[in-house]
């Protein structure tokens, strides 16, 4: 059993529905120690279970090379979402059948921070930096995680120069796609207050459903642009609509709907929440937004560069360099440094039966190893 596959199957058989907390944290630095590195773990949130403010763990480590030397960070997240019901194998018991290992998290994401520690084992310590930036809440609401993981660092001095995130970012083989950027994102939830009263009654009565209706007209009709030379289109999709009336014959009091705006980088999250605010004003409704990342772009160029290298030089093939697909923690890793996602196949990511192909493990391991020592070189 390659030392890939003996790390994924270690993380795997470890509970870790987000918020990750505990055991497999406790696998990560058995893994970690052993090979060097001096790992910082620390809990963020005082919350009750099953609330945004609930306790997530977070782990950084970190192997020092000569003073001076270039630092690279590997990323990811310990947390995977429910495994949900109709799995041929218990979910949390990893099991290799064929040339596979099934269970959550084998490819989004333990798989890919398996192939990570494997890689680091391969670099020789005086290569430079490496370290590990590793949340229990990226599933999840991410306000404990990753955000405090940067914190952390902060406070540390710890800053990598470049920064590797492992989400599964391949589409129809390994190593065809890795991401350079992602679009921004903001949910708004929509609400307009009327009068309750008796249908045959209406003018004793006002109702908000005929204003949210016009309301969300004007927003389903809005162009935001026509993408960029890195993004495709920003677009604004209706995800909710609620009104609650149990009765036939009364006009309701409320009317509420909800909606995603996935974004480039012609728009900021505060631009567009703005825009919508004033739509919901016109109709007489409120528009209440919640951030979740702005759009990033690492500029093709020496990272990239080195990445692609690696990707053909174990697979033959040349990765597309993409802004597609939905948000990760590297919204707020961009911060930091340069930072690019490359990982494993994402056909069965978050789905029954999540599998991975053992040869991609190990082929995934030494990707990242050939970028990690091209990373350190100046």
């Amino acid at each position: 059993m390659s030392d890939a596959l003996d790390y994924a199957k270690r993380l795997m058989a470890a509970h870790s529905v987000t918020p990750a907390t505990g055991e497999v944290f406790d696998v990560m630095q058995a893994m970690l120690e052993p090979l060097d590195f001096e790992v910082h773990r620390f809990t963020r949130g005082e919350g009750e279970e099953g609330t945004p403010e609930a306790p997530v763990e977070n782990l950084f480590a970190i192997r020092r090379g000569p003073e001076g030397s270039r630092h690279i960070a590997f990323a990811g997240h310990l947390d995977v979402v429910p495994p949900g019901n109709g799995w041929h194998s218990d979910a949390f018991e990893p099991e290799v059948r064929g040339d596979l290992l099934y269970g959550r998290g084998a490819v989004d994401m333990k798989g890919a921070i398996a192939a990570m520690v494997a890689a680091a084992a391969d670099v020789e310590a005086d290569a430079g930096t490496i370290s590990f930036i590793i949340t229990g809440d990226e599933e999840g609401p991410a306000l404990h995680g990753t955000r405090a993981l940067i914190e952390y660092m902060e406070q540390a001095g710890e800053k990598p120069d470049l920064c590797l995130v492992g989400e599964p970012t391949s589409v129809n083989r390994l190593g065809d796609m890795m991401k350079i950027g992602r679009r921004g994102s903001v949910n708004i939830w929509l609400e307009v207050e009327g009068s309750q009263g008796h249908v045959a009654y209406p003018h004793l009565a006002d109702n908000p459903i005929p204003r949210l209706v016009a309301m969300l007209a004007d927003l389903d009709a809005l162009v935001l642009d026509e993408g960029t030379d890195w993004f495709q289109q920003s677009n604004l999709e209706i995800t909710d609509l609620e009104v609650g009336n149990a009765a036939h014959n009364v006009i309701p009091a409320r009317a509420e709907a909800r909606i995603s705006i996935r974004f480039n980088d012609r728009h900021s999250g505060a631009s567009l929440s703005e825009k919508v605010m004033a739509i919901a004003r016109k109709h007489g409704g409120v528009a209440k937004p919640i951030i979740s990342g702005e759009p990033f772009l690492t500029p093709p160029g020496e990272f990239s560069d080195i990445i692609a290298a690696a990707v053909e030089a174990e697979t033959g093939v040349v990765p597309e360099a993409s802004t597609t697909g939905g948000t990760s923690d590297a919204r707020f890793l961009r911060a930091v440094c340069p930072v690019i996602e490359f990982g494993l196949v994402n056909a069965t990511m978050h789905k029954t039966d999540e599998a991975v192909a053992l040869q991609d493990l190990d082929t995934l391991s030494r990707i990242y190893a050939r970028v990690a020592r091209a990373a350190l070189t100046d």
